[in-house]
């Protein structure tokens, strides 16, 4: 089943206002990762971060697609209630066509009220949102002419083109109960980065909610994803990576505030002994090679299902060829066995 790659995201370096390095190198890591042998890419999309947290995950689907030829493309995930069902429709056909149907769509509910507000989205209606936008994008996809009525979105009778020449594949990112039972009902599969247990939940509700509507689970593709630190040893893996972990982490924590904060994206301050902890507890995966493999295929083994797995192993602090050097090692210690 090989090892995806991601979540790409472009942020700029703490201190950094070079906005085309972050993403020139965003296409050459998606470059390196199809080199490397890599299952997949991934993207991650966020709205007015200081440090330029992608915002268009279509356009970078796109230049990912004609920078490659044979690498799945997937979104981890696009906010589908922030982005009309119509023109992500088109967009998702678009990048569809340009791949020669490579590409993946994840979608999410989304979470920060900024980002809600100032798109003009309603966060207390992003559920029936998602709901409707599910069935949309299906019937949208045909190239022929449809209608919908809904709580959210209404349109009269249009045809969305151009029409996708494959299926395209649809998977809810998520740990609510709700958004994994409404990927068993209207997607294709689901993309979690819930830890072990709650993975295990997850697959439970799963199976309850397609034998309540008839499906079979089998037809549902699921991808897991974690933070892989490669290393030597769990505790070499720790000692590089920390820092970077940390950064990511933590920025999440400033996305709303840095909204409106002039100036260039500031460093994570120092962890306290709290944060580190937490940091700790993260479900992470480190160590070698052996160890990572081991990890994987025990959750696979306990999930009963074939199982994907994505490295969420990009950090944008560090260097890239620090990154492509991590990736090298994912690639040939991991990915060939799992």
């Amino acid at each position: 089943m090989s090892l995806g790659f991601g979540l790409l995201s472009a942020q700029l370096k703490p201190g950094e206002t070079d906005w085309s390095r972050a993403y020139h190198e965003t296409i050459s890591m998606a470059v390196e990762a199809e080199r490397l042998g890599l299952s997949s890419v991934w993207t991650t999309e966020h709205h007015f971060v200081d440090d330029g947290y992608m915002p268009s995950l279509a356009v970078v689907s796109g230049a990912i697609a004609a920078a490659t030829s044979t690498i799945e493309i997937g979104t981890g995930v696009i906010l589908a209630p922030l982005h009309h069902p119509l023109r992500l429709a088109e967009d998702a056909a678009t990048i569809s066509l340009l791949s020669g149907g490579r590409f993946t769509l994840g979608l999410g509910l989304g979470w920060s009220e900024v980002e809600f507000n100032r798109l003009g989205a309603r966060i207390d209606q992003r559920g029936r949102a998602m709901e409707e936008i599910l069935t949309i994008l299906p019937q949208a996809w045909t190239a022929q002419p449809f209608t919908h009525e809904g709580e959210v979105y209404q349109f009269g009778e249009l045809a969305v083109r151009p029409a996708p020449s494959n299926r395209i594949p649809i998977l809810i990112g998520g740990g609510a109960e709700p958004a994994i039972r409404r990927a068993a009902r209207l997607a294709d599969g689901i993309y979690s980065n819930a830890s072990a247990n709650g993975f295990l939940r997850q697959l439970a509700w799963i199976r309850d909610e397609c034998e309540r509507v008839g499906r079979d689970p089998a037809e549902l593709r699921i991808v897991h994803y974690s933070v892989i630190l490669p290393g030597a040893s769990a505790d070499e893996a720790w000692a590089r990576y920390t820092d970077h972990l940390w950064q990511m982490t933590w920025k999440y924590s400033d996305m709303e505030a840095s909204a409106n904060r002039p100036g260039p994206p500031p460093a994570a301050p120092g962890m306290t002994e709290n944060d580190r902890e937490a940091l700790f507890r993260r479900a992470t995966i480190a160590g070698s090679g052996d160890q990572i493999v081991e990890t994987l295929l025990e959750l696979r083994q306990k999930a009963g299902v074939p199982v994907e797995f994505v490295a969420r192993s990009y950090f944008a602090t560090l260097d890239y060829e620090a990154q492509v050097e991590l990736m090298t090692q994912l690639a040939e210690e991991v990915a060939p066995r799992v």
